[in-house]
């Protein structure tokens, strides 16, 4: 009951009819997180296109320039002397066959991004109906799959971010935690608009991003002017 008292005390806050800039609307994100632990900040784009189409999904990866505020756990599939340089870039877990054969085993997928050599596809590529729907199968579209295996887990630790959309055609990402400062949060936010707006596909017509909205995890959602999505992808730029 308490939370549900605190939840229409804070909608009560703005209107809920209005898309604000992009400041203002992580602004008030921030005034009305109402948890006792650090929210992560996180927006929703809704975007113009044919989820069931395969020319028309989005899907890629970003690094925010102020991270996401939390601990990432990478996992790396390669073998070798590439195991030795996963470790010394602070890859959580590292194997080969051996990582393969125990995940098909049913080991724990305790790590949050996976990451792979491409000679170890073909093997990785066996547990797709394990990773695939937990979003974790390595994707050369978001530069998951590398020989350059300490650049790249560098990358997911610094706070890089893969995003695709769903069957309703929306992308959920976070841009950050309510703690950040608000210029974090807005640099964060146009980071990943001007990535997704760089990744439009060919194929989608008319209006492409139709709504974003921004929220903390236990907060009410505040609608952003995506009229002023130019505005705030420059920013990036």
């Amino acid at each position: 009951m308490a939370q549900g008292k605190k939840r229409r005390e804070a909608v009560e806050r703005y209107d809920r009819e209005v898309a604000y800039p992009a400041r203002e609307a992580l602004e008030l994100v921030k005034t009305v997180a109402s948890a006792k632990f650090d929210e992560t900040v996180e927006v929703v784009f809704n975007l113009g296109i044919d989820p069931k189409k395969a020319d028309q999904i989005v899907r890629g990866a970003v690094s925010l320039p102020h991270g996401a505020g939390r601990e990432i756990r990478v996992a790396v599939f390669c073998s070798g002397d590439k195991e030795k340089e996963a470790e010394a870039a602070g890859a959580d877990v590292v194997g080969g066959t051996d990582l393969v054969e125990a995940i098909a085993s049913g080991r724990e997928l305790d790590f949050d991004v996976a990451v792979a050599t491409p000679d170890m596809m073909p093997q990785v590529g066996k547990l797709g109906r394990v990773l695939g729907p937990r979003g974790l199968m390595p994707n050369p579209k978001a530069g998951a799959v590398s020989n350059d295996v300490a650049k790249t887990v560098a990358e997911y630790k610094a706070g890089k971010i893969e995003y695709r959309n769903d069957r309703y055609g929306n992308i959920h990402a976070p841009v950050g935690k309510v703690s950040f400062a608000v210029d974090q949060l807005v640099e964060n936010l146009a980071s990943l608009a001007a990535e997704i707006e760089r990744a439009r596909p060919a194929g989608a017509k008319g209006r492409y991003m139709k709504r974003m909205t921004v929220s903390s995890t236990m907060g009410p959602g505040v609608d952003v002017d995506v009229g002023a999505v130019e505005e705030l992808t420059a920013l990036a730029r």
